[in-house]
């Protein structure tokens, strides 16, 4: 098993009790519900801060595609799939 430790957190009283109806339905604890919702939050937010680090490393480093070059291989790249609808549309 995981080493684990105690965090306080406050939440409003609505959300303790969605925890309890939820520990009760599922025969599991108010911790472990409580646990697995904070372990999907700090993944997906680490994740969303650790690409934007990557995109700025990636900036500074002058990897990247300029915005009017993207935009323009981008339109080039939509008028060979759908050349009638960027027709209709300009």
């Amino acid at each position: 098993m995981a080493e684990t430790t105690t965090i306080t957190v406050r939440v409003p009283m609505e959300i303790r009790d969605k925890l309890d109806r939820l520990a009760e339905a599922t025969r599991r604890t108010r911790s472990f519900h409580a646990a697995e919702a904070l372990t999907d939050y700090a993944n997906s937010e680490l994740e969303i801060v650790e690409s934007i680090m990557k995109g700025l490393e990636d900036a500074r480093a002058g990897r990247g595609t300029p915005h009017k070059q993207a935009m323009a291989e981008l339109r080039s790249r939509v008028r060979k799939v759908a050349p009638k609808a960027t027709k209709r549309s300009a």
